[in-house]
């Protein structure tokens, strides 16, 4: 009368085997949750109920206990029910399966008997897989992420009676299979493309540095020049995600119920740009139980803030810790739980509330005490942790009207690649360093030398322009992402004086 079988959790955005054990006793009928069940967890009961029901099996007139091990482990969401339905049926008699033990499952019962999807069974596949288990039961809707993992078998479940005649042997369901291979030959297909942005070629010099050593970046300029048109064709010139890039960004997004049936996989790098009204918990992640939040959805991507100083200030500073280390650390009385948020942050603002301070053609309405307010929203700590400030001038109308296209995204980033796979080289012996953007202070003074030429440069400009010692540092990263990008072993002087004029923007809008 006891049975056994395992079922998955989220932790964060990994997953954690739950062994689920029903045990039917005589006695008064009771069904009881025991293994710190949330709400939607105790409510399985009536689920599991009706469903047994209404599936043509007889629900057990007993004495019911659910555990959910390890008991000192909160236990949420409804993919429970699919497997506490057949552990009951096991125990019970009506499903003799041996290997049940041995099997892990997971889903949503509704009364019908119908089962639906739930999130985060990619983490709970990769620690499956990791934990020798070949089987794993999923919701037809989550088939195909679950199968992005290779080695187990995903046997793809539409109602509590379908999973019960596979286990016992009556209904063969063939292994879901996602072609991985043919999902990353379409991840170079955008909407959008650089050849459609007519002149801004110092901008989009910049966009392409960023985008080759993972820098932060500060678009100002004047409303209509071009600012949003560009950061939103960034993603188009990043380097290609690599497997194991792909699967840490598909977990937070599989946690956070953002995979659709046709993306089992991310195969481009997240671009995501939250409105100036969003609140700290939704940028950094956060909630009674803690969730993803935009700056790890942007984990290997971009998260891009648009009308930066609109954005409420406490907001935007929560953001120098995962600027630095790449990665969120959420602690809540009942755990800790750290999220990764390996970001680049792309920013855009105006130089004044009204936008015009600056402008050749229209006069700036405002007052110097509202543009002080206005830049006051940016606090010098947080400016300081963004490598490259780029002005943004109006662009000539015989440019707009141009017929000539400008260079492709592709021709940008076959170059952003090459530079790319210099750093992987590079850091090959590194861990958790990848791009030029993350280097220490002591990896610069080993990988990034200067010659005696180089060094008065730096030191005359960090002198000229009060630059900070993290300044000094980004300084010498941006001129090793140039070098990368003209395939170069040595910094030179001319590419510390164009990283130089990246951070000279930022002390003239001051």
């Amino acid at each position: 009368m006891l049975s056994s079988t395992l079922s998955g959790a989220v932790m964060g955005v990994d997953g954690l085997l739950v062994r689920v054990e029903v045990d039917l006793a005589l006695g008064l009928p009771l069904f009881s949750t025991v293994g710190l069940a949330e709400g939607a967890v105790r409510e399985a009961k009536d689920r599991v109920r009706a469903a047994v029901k209404n599936s043509g099996y007889e629900f057990p007139p007993r004495r019911i206990t659910v555990n959910l091990a390890p008991a000192a482990v909160k236990k949420e969401g409804s993919g429970y029910d699919l497997p506490i339905a057949l552990g009951i049926l096991a125990a019970s008699g009506a499903l003799p399966c041996p290997d049940l033990a041995e099997t892990m499952i997971v889903g949503e019962l509704s009364l019908d008997g119908g089962v639906r999807p739930v999130r985060g069974v990619l983490p709970m596949a990769l620690e499956a897989n990791a934990n020798g288990v070949r089987r794993f039961l999923v919701p037809a809707e989550n088939a195909h992420e679950a199968a992005v993992v290779q080695g187990i078998e995903i046997i793809a479940v539409q109602s509590l009676r379908q999973a019960a005649q596979h286990l016992l042997g009556e209904l063969d369901i063939r292994p879901s299979f996602t072609d991985v291979e043919a999902l990353f030959s379409r991840r170079s297909e955008y909407p959008a493309d650089f050849a459609e942005v007519r002149g801004q070629e110092h901008v989009k010099r910049a966009l392409e540095v960023a985008a080759a050593g993972g820098h932060n970046l500060l678009l100002c300029g004047v409303p209509g020049t071009g600012k949003t048109m560009m950061a939103r064709r960034l993603p188009t010139i990043l380097p290609d995600l690599c497997l194991s890039e792909a699967l840490e960004t598909t977990k937070i997004y599989s946690t956070s119920g953002l995979l659709s049936e046709a993306q089992p996989l991310m195969v481009t790098r997240p671009f995501r740009s939250p409105h100036h009204t969003i609140s700290d918990a939704g940028l950094i992640g956060g909630g009674q139980i803690p969730r993803p939040g935009e700056v790890s959805l942007a984990h290997n991507g971009v998260l891009f803030l648009d009308e930066l100083p609109e954005f409420r200030k406490h907001v935007l500073e929560v953001m120098r810790q995962p600027l630095e280390d790449g990665v969120v650390t959420i602690a809540r009385a009942a755990a800790s739980l750290r999220f990764p948020a390996d970001f680049m942050l792309v920013a855009a603002m105006n130089p004044c509330p009204c936008g015009f301070l600056g402008d050749k053609v229209k006069p700036c309405r405002c007052a110097p005490i509202q543009v002080q307010r206005y830049r006051s929203q940016l606090s010098g700590p947080l400016l300081d942790r963004i490598d490259m400030h780029v002005e943004v001038p109006p662009v000539p109308v015989r440019e707009i009207s141009s017929r000539s296209a400008g260079e492709s995204s592709q021709s940008i980033r076959e170059r952003v690649n090459r530079a790319r796979r210099l750093q992987q080289a590079r850091f090959a012996k590194t861990s958790g360093v990848t791009c030029n953007a993350r280097m220490s202070p002591r990896q610069i003074e080993n990988l990034c030398p200067l010659d005696e030429a180089g060094r008065k440069l730096l030191g005359s400009a960090i002198d000229r322009l009060g630059l900070s010692a993290r300044a000094y540092h980004r300084i010498i990263k941006i001129a090793r992402t140039i070098a990368d990008l003209a395939e170069s072993e040595q910094i030179s002087p001319a590419h510390l004086a164009e990283a130089v004029q990246y951070r000279r923007q930022q002390q003239e809008a001051a």
